[in-house]
């Protein structure tokens, strides 16, 4: 989704769609199914590690349809490489949003609550937008509401929200689902013309990377 409708209310989920990753490598072409970065983006992982980010927002429909690929993605994923999930807010509207993805990460429950806000929002209609909303939906799912709002507004989590937009910004971001390579590689749908397209290609730059390119 373009950040020009990022605003906008989000229709129905991608119909049809069905994104699954390939195995096998071949060869992308920089410029045309990736952008390399002309300055750096941050990472977070250690030596030895190779990071790879991906940018949603919860109210896209193709970051809903993309969500199984990229679970399946990433359960296959080499041991080398680090998965970052980075929620995207082009506008402080949904600065709640970011809030409510880094609270489940500090809580250690993301595995179990992440894929629950796309259904929540794709599937049951709901507005996980305001804090009060996003609260009484959370408890909803057996999560100590009180708990979970004191750290949905700590220092921590609005840190994590504040570092992402400087990597949304590092990375040029301007359309979820996108993905980023070890800080110097970005693609998205709209460059490889479809999600399953952009997992080959981070399949291929994380090889690139590997071998030191």
């Amino acid at each position: 989704m373009k950040r020009r409708d990022f605003s906008r209310a989000c229709g129905a989920a991608l119909a049809g769609a069905t994104v699954l990753p390939a195995f096998a490598q071949q060869r992308f072409d920089a410029g045309k199914d990736y952008l390399p970065l002309e300055k750096p983006a941050p990472i977070e992982t250690p030596s030895g590690k190779i990071e790879v980010v991906e940018f949603f927002w919860y109210n896209c429909p193709h970051c809903n349809a993309f969500e199984p690929a990229l679970e399946a993605w990433i359960k296959r994923a080499p041991k080398d490489v680090v998965i970052r999930r980075v929620p995207v807010a082009f506008s402080s509207a949904y600065q709640g949003q970011q809030r409510l993805y880094y609270t489940l990460e500090a809580m250690g429950l993301v595995d179990k609550i992440h894929g629950k806000v796309f259904q929540a929002i794709h599937g049951e209609r709901k507005r996980l937008e305001q804090p009060e909303v996003i609260a009484e939906w959370i408890s909803s799912q057996g999560v100590d509401k009180t708990k979970f709002m004191e750290q949905f507004n700590s220092f921590t989590v609005a840190s994590k929200v504040t570092r992402a937009g400087q990597l949304t910004a590092a990375y040029k971001v301007e359309g979820v689902p996108a993905m980023g390579v070890a800080g110097r590689f970005y693609t998205d749908g709209t460059l490889t013309r479809n999600m399953e397209r952009s997992l080959q290609v981070v399949d291929y730059l994380v090889g690139e990377v590997r071998k030191g390119r």
